[in-house]
């Protein structure tokens, strides 16, 4: 029998197997303008049930959901529902279970609170009947061993308050000092692993979200600690990032000083070498994931490293915004009268460069009289040759200046090759200014790398090489400056090609640092950049804008061919978009007040008949087809689309500080109010486009995206080469001739 209206759903009910007896499944049809209660008095009623308040309905699958007023329009034709005892009650029977039964009750009590506490209506009953204080008094009271379900306990405490119903800030110092407790004295036996990695996560929690509480977990957990559990944890990934987790938690809320603090310990060679020998090596495989990194480490462990790695390198912030003061000006004097003593007074330079002894042999007699160190200054590349500390007083400031005192003093043979073979070139306009090229190259390094860039949500891109040495960012510099000199003397450059050396330089190392295996190792970055000369770079230009001017001047007759051409484009397109929202993607779990909730996803795919967007929660490689997605959201039913800040999870957080995250969310908004949007935060933009693009063309709207423009040009410039085949070798003009004028009279003479 069809539905009556809109509001009518058909589904199957069935009884909880928890109940016992021979319940038959009830076919029924669900009207969404009557109320739950009315809806399950009836239900109970043709089971023979009392009091039908004591039930409720759920999902009938592994989520264990409720089925409120809230959600309940979440149900779709032919969902099979659970009619069970209502969160209420079975919040107060789990209580009561894990206050009088045995232990072994206990444990599998604790077992089914981790299910029922990822549901939210659940949560907040168990917690307003104070279970979450239960679990936190039995934990500070020793009253859970491990046999009673310790670990099961903790994992349950970390989903309830995943929920945001309760504060991080209202807890008690020694329920923190026993979680750390857990931590700091873990064997890391099999049965113990379980409570080490959730007091691991509930420790990093609360150093993210509590503002009372991070300086007492700084005291209980060490970070010898946390470094220990990440070289023994070689084989249990979990524990590896939840420890590194916390280690980025305790680095990021720390005071400058003790950033640095933390930064040295990080950046010494024992805990190097724990990082690359029990975390990357026994994972280095070939093949790239969806970042383009051949680092199989799991994308949450992969978003940790990025994490950690950015907190290193923006402690160079400080430098970086530092300038020229009267706090520094003693010091920088000193560091610049050092630059010009180690290239000019060097052993090193006159020694190995015999070819410039005479040059440096007058550069010192003349740094005697009074313009001698304006020609030494001249030589090094300063922009003030009077008084070079002004060369300072701009960003990237003092950070360009460590960065060549690191050259100066580490690298010093390659420091003075590089002024004593510009200082020796006979035609002084194909000097390369180091100075002026430091603090330029400085500000590309720190633009790359995102110096100065809070980590984002979604950034999983890290380089290993970055964690085999002690100063990455000075290493990195001086092999790009080595790098810079080369490019120079290969384009015989000039001043006056400043601008065009860092333009070769920029495609040269962002094309190096695409290439996963070129960034294991600095030596392996090397040979990458060496493969990237400039005759290289060239040629790739050369191509790129062979097709682009081919395509940008093009003639009238081929502009009408592209528009004839380009609805069919727009339909493959779309075609596409469509087929790859029907294979699904697993997007990062997110609160609805737009906060990342670790460790958990959920995947969601286009139906076949493409009338539903089908979606559940996932474990984090696993791909789920239609029939295990229990939710559906109508395509009918969508009212808009919405992108960035305008997205309801999204309302609530700071421009400043989410900036990334904000590119990356969108909302399905439904027709009826009182549903719950749909929203989706995405990996990358590659994602984002496609599945903006994929809504937009089932809700018939124009694609706009920047992965549409860019398909839609390709596949537009292949069409009409290949329709153009046969046109090879024959000039098309850029417009059609004019048409002459008509002759006075049609009278033609023909002669026979």
């Amino acid at each position: 029998m069809p539905a009556k209206d809109g509001n009518i759903v058909k589904i199957a009910v069935e009884m909880d197997t928890s109940f016992g007896g021979n319940y038959m499944p009830q076919l029924l049809e669900f009207d969404q303008n009557r109320t739950l209660f009315l809806i399950i008095a009836d239900l109970c009623t043709v089971w023979s049930l009392t009091d039908s308040d004591q039930y409720s309905l759920q999902f009938n699958d592994s989520s264990n959901v409720y089925i409120t007023e809230k959600n309940r329009n979440e149900i779709k034709n032919g969902d099979v529902l659970r009619l069970t005892y209502s969160p209420s009650r079975t919040a107060q029977d789990i209580l009561d279970k894990l206050q009088f039964e045995s232990s072994e009750s206990r444990l599998a009590t604790y077992k089914r609170l981790v299910k029922l506490s990822t549901d939210y209506t659940f949560a907040n009953e168990f917690i307003n009947k104070q279970g979450l204080q239960f679990i936190v008094e039995s934990v500070e009271k020793d009253a859970i061993s491990s046999n009673d379900g310790l670990g099961f306990a903790l994992e349950s405490y970390v989903e309830l308050m995943n929920h945001s119903i309760i504060s991080w800030d209202n807890l008690e110092s020694k329920f923190i000092g026993k979680i750390a407790q857990q931590v700091n004295t873990s064997n890391v036996s099999s049965s113990d692993k379980k409570e080490l990695i959730h007091s691991l996560a509930i420790l990093e929690s609360i150093v993210v979200s509590s503002t009372k509480f991070n300086v007492l977990v700084e005291a209980e957990v060490t970070l010898p600690n946390l470094i220990y559990l990440v070289s023994q944890n070689q084989h249990n990934q979990e524990i590896q990032q939840n420890s590194i987790a916390l280690i980025n938690a305790l680095f990021s809320k720390s005071d400058t000083s003790k950033r640095k603090a933390i930064a040295a310990t990080l950046s010494s060679k024992h805990i190097r070498n724990v990082i690359l020998t029990t975390v990357l090596n026994p994972r280095i495989t070939v093949g790239s994931d969806s970042s383009g990194h051949i680092y199989n480490v799991g994308s949450e462990m992969a978003h940790q490293l990025y994490v950690l790695q950015t907190l290193l390198f923006n402690l160079h912030e400080e430098r970086m915004n530092t300038v020229v003061n009267a706090n520094n000006e003693v010091e920088t004097r000193d560091r610049i009268l050092e630059l010009r003593k180690t290239a000019f007074d060097s052993d090193i330079g006159v020694e190995k460069n015999s070819s410039s002894k005479s040059l440096v042999s007058s550069s010192l007699i003349s740094s005697t009289k009074g313009d001698g160190f304006q020609e030494d200054y001249k030589r090094l590349g300063f922009t003030s040759t009077k008084d070079p500390i002004q060369d300072f007083t701009e960003n990237p400031g003092l950070l360009a200046l460590d960065l060549l005192i690191y050259l100066a003093r580490n690298h010093t043979e390659t420091y003075v090759k590089f002024v004593l073979e510009n200082c020796s070139r006979s035609d002084r306009e194909h000097e390369c200014p180091l100075v002026k090229s430091t603090i330029h190259l400085t500000r590309l390094l720190c633009e790359i790398l995102k110096l100065n860039e809070a980590p984002s949500d979604e950034g999983k891109t890290f380089y290993p090489m970055f964690f085999t040495h002690d100063h990455p960012l000075e290493e990195f510099y001086c092999i790009v400056v080595s790098l810079l000199n080369k490019t120079w003397k290969e384009m015989r450059a000039t001043v006056e090609d400043f601008v065009k050396v860092f333009s070769v330089l920029r495609q040269q190392l962002t094309r190096a640092m695409a290439d996963p295996e070129a960034t294991v190792t600095f030596d392996k970055l090397k040979l990458k950049l060496a493969s990237l000369s400039y005759s290289v770079i060239t040629s790739l230009w050369q191509k790129e804008r062979s097709s682009r001017e081919e395509w940008e001047n093009k003639a009238f007759a081929i502009l009408e061919l592209r528009d004839m051409v380009k609805p069919k484009i727009i339909e493959l397109i779309k075609e596409q978009r469509l087929q790859f929202l029907m294979e699904g993607t697993r997007f990062d779990k997110y609160s609805n007040k737009g906060q990342r909730i670790k460790d958990k996803f959920w995947y969601c795919r286009l139906s076949s008949n493409q009338k539903f967007l089908c979606f559940g929660d996932c474990d984090e490689n696993k791909v789920l087809s239609v029939d295990e997605l229990t939710h559906k959201f109508a395509i009918i039913d969508i009212k808009q689309l919405v992108v960035g800040k305008d997205c309801p999870h999204m309302k609530d957080m700071s421009a400043k500080s989410k900036k990334s995250t904000f590119s990356l969310a969108f909302s399905v908004i439904p027709d009826a109010e009182q549903e719950t949007p749909l929203n989706f935060v995405a990996q990358n933009e590659h994602i984002f486009d496609y599945w903006i693009d994929g809504i937009n063309a089932l809700l018939g709207q124009e694609m706009t995206s920047k992965e549409t423009v860019n398909d839609c040009e390709t596949l537009l410039s292949m069409d009409i080469k290949i329709r153009l085949l046969d046109t090879e070798g024959i000039m098309i003009p850029e417009r059609a001739p004019d048409i002459p004028p008509s002759p006075p009279n049609y009278d033609f003479n023909f002669k026979y």
